[in-house]
């Protein structure tokens, strides 16, 4: 069929052509917003999921009902190289420029961007090649530049809330990739978000991360499991993983036969960014309608090598050799979660001896920790790719 016309989207944060199966996590986040901005409290909000379930799509789109409905979003990715200060500063200042025009929230607005001023030269904030970060607006000394992260922020946020409270809205902070925030920041984040719910100022997160975020919320401070509401983003039960298949290819008025769209659900297991991956190819190869099974066998055959290609061996390519030995291990017992020591065994190793290794790729995030002791991949499907790729432990 013309492939000038398929509807499907496969790509990192695209937006599908059927966002299915996320209609409670968006109307729970709008609630949330909502209470904020007339002053009721609300817990920040954190969507935990592996890669490829559309976490990065349902934040964005719950960022653009929100600014649609008024509400002044602070949308930042948080990439593993770049600190905390130096994402806040550009967005915030976007977003308190905007609120200065709100004739309610000018003068606070102001004393927020002088603020914002202070925080950005206390911390040194650059925008590339060592270029400090300039503002220049009125400042007041003392305020948000005392070079404790902690208390900065925790003053220039109750200096945003405060405008944004009087420009009647919500100062809603978008962060992508959470896990990758650093500790000691993550720490003085949550003290901030703690500080301006103490004081009822319209101030909250809205992030997306890798499963294990829960815990280094944990670590960086033990009360975090109580600000936050961690919404579980996974792969979609039949009927949703059918209608983000169907329904696009109904609105290009042809039909799916059941048949070819139960095998696209099988095969990709309901994860949302595999779904757009097969639709894709099979959309290409199909030659009419209704698509068919014959349609799905060739073209899934496509998206697998696709996948193979892209999704998967981008993450591949990062592991080092000892640490693609660990990822082939894991994979040697299965589909996971795996026992740590189940993994030492069969790599013929100590556990204690493979502990660096764990950890380096933890911290790269293609696995985390489900429970003490265990281990799984953030990709889905990861382990019939390493089967694939090295069809023996030590290729």
């Amino acid at each position: 069929m013309d492939p000038i016309r398929n509807p499907f989207t496969p790509g990192a944060g695209s937006p599908p052509p059927e966002l299915a199966g996320r209609d409670q996590v968006q109307e729970t986040a709008r609630i949330a917003l909502a209470r904020l901005r007339i002053g009721r409290y609300s817990k920040s909000i954190v969507l935990v999921g592996l890669r490829g379930v559309g976490k990065t799509v349902l934040l964005d789109r719950i960022r653009v009902d929100a600014e649609g409905e008024g509400i002044t979003a602070v949308s930042v990715e948080a990439p593993e190289d770049r600190s905390l200060p130096s994402l806040l500063v550009p967005a915030l200042r976007t977003s308190l420029i905007s609120l200065s025009r709100v004739e309610s929230a000018k003068h606070l607005a102001s004393a927020a961007l002088g603020a914002l001023t202070n925080f950005a030269e206390a911390w040194n904030v650059s925008i590339g090649a060592g270029v400090t970060f300039k503002l220049d607006f009125a400042t007041e000394p003392g305020v948000a530049d005392n070079g404790d992260l902690e208390l900065d922020l925790q003053q220039l946020l109750e200096s945003a809330g405060r405008a944004a409270q009087a420009g009647n809205t919500c100062i809603a902070i978008f962060v992508d990739e959470l896990q990758y925030v650093r500790e000691a920041e993550l720490a003085a984040l949550i003290t901030a978000l703690h500080r301006s719910a103490q004081r009822s100022l319209p101030v909250t997160l809205v992030g997306a991360g890798l499963p294990q975020i829960r815990g280094q919320l944990g670590v960086a401070k033990s009360y975090a499991e109580r600000l936050f509401d961690f919404v579980e983003i996974g792969s979609l039960n039949f009927a949703d993983a059918s209608r983000a298949i169907a329904k696009p290819v109904q609105d290009e008025g042809l039909e799916i036969e059941q048949e070819a769209l139960n095998q696209i659900v099988e095969q990709t297991q309901g994860y949302p960014y595999f779904l757009q991956e097969w639709g894709k190819h099979v959309w290409n190869v199909a030659t009419g309608s209704p698509i068919a099974i014959a349609d799905v066998v060739s073209g899934g055959a496509s998206a697998q090598i696709d996948l193979d290609k892209s999704f998967f061996r981008v993450r591949f390519d990062r592991l080092t050799p000892s640490e693609l030995r660990y990822a082939r291990g894991m994979a040697k017992l299965g589909s996971g979660p795996y026992r740590t020591s189940s993994v030492a065994t069969v790599l013929g190793r100590e556990i204690t001896s493979l502990s660096p290794v764990r950890k380096s790729m933890i911290d790269k995030g293609m696995i985390w920790s489900p429970g003490h002791g265990e281990i799984a991949f953030t990709v889905p499907m990861f382990d019939e790719f390493m089967i694939r790729t090295m069809p023996n432990l030590d290729d």
